[in-house]
């Protein structure tokens, strides 16, 4: 493709900053808790669906993309945060750096992995097929938050503030079999890998640096 769990005045308030107002801190809130206005989806709309706050990704392959008005969608250096459970055997991720993609895998960007028991041995945090994890202490049905730094071209990816990937990418890259996974600019996309997965996702947040 943490130990770290909001109470629900923390969820309440986080979801109370508006999508195109910038805090004093610096932090933008990307999904309103309520609707997925700004996200535009690919493949099957009903893989993504909201409930109690929470975006639940649960049907066929489709991604999720973020398309509304921070940055104009379109991000360079940043802190991304978001706030993450798994049921058993679900696998999902956070692309950075990505585009809008009618169909299929996206092709841009990085993705870091979310996956804590399937079949896929490639765990949550890694950067998929370019530094991936065997083992990370996240646990399926336990919320975790994920963060992810990104500075020129360093990439960190933390795990309910544990850094778990400290990567840089060289000069020159060529991931085989992923051509556009460098570091760049564009969008957050959210994966829906397959039907079987049901991945959570809320308090979804990006402070551009």
């Amino acid at each position: 493709m943490l130990l770290f769990c909001l109470n629900s005045l923390g969820a309440q308030k986080s979801s109370e900053i508006s999508s195109d107002k910038k805090p004093k801190r610096g932090w933008y809130t990307l999904f309103d808790g309520k609707t997925l206005n700004n996200w535009k989806f690919s493949d099957e709309e009903g893989t993504f669906t909201v409930r109690d706050g929470m975006i639940v990704v649960h049907g066929n392959r489709s991604h999720l993309f973020y398309v509304g008005p921070v940055e104009n969608h379109n991000f360079k250096n940043f802190e991304f945060k978001a706030d993450i459970m798994t049921e058993p055997g679900s696998n999902s991720g956070v692309y950075f750096h990505t585009e809008y993609q009618a169909t299929g895998w996206p092709d841009k960007g990085y993705e870091v992995q979310v996956n804590n028991s399937h079949t896929d041995w490639k765990r949550t945090a890694g950067l998929y097929d370019v530094m991936d994890l065997k083992e990370v202490p996240t646990k399926d049905n336990e919320w975790f938050t994920m963060h992810i730094i990104v500075q020129d071209k360093r990439i960190i990816v933390k795990l309910n503030d544990q850094t778990v990937i400290d990567y840089t990418e060289p000069p020159e890259v060529n991931y085989k079999g992923h051509p556009g996974r460098k570091i760049s600019n564009g969008t957050f996309c959210l994966q829906g890998h397959d039907p079987k997965s049901i991945v959570y996702f809320k308090n979804i947040q990006v402070k551009p640096l």
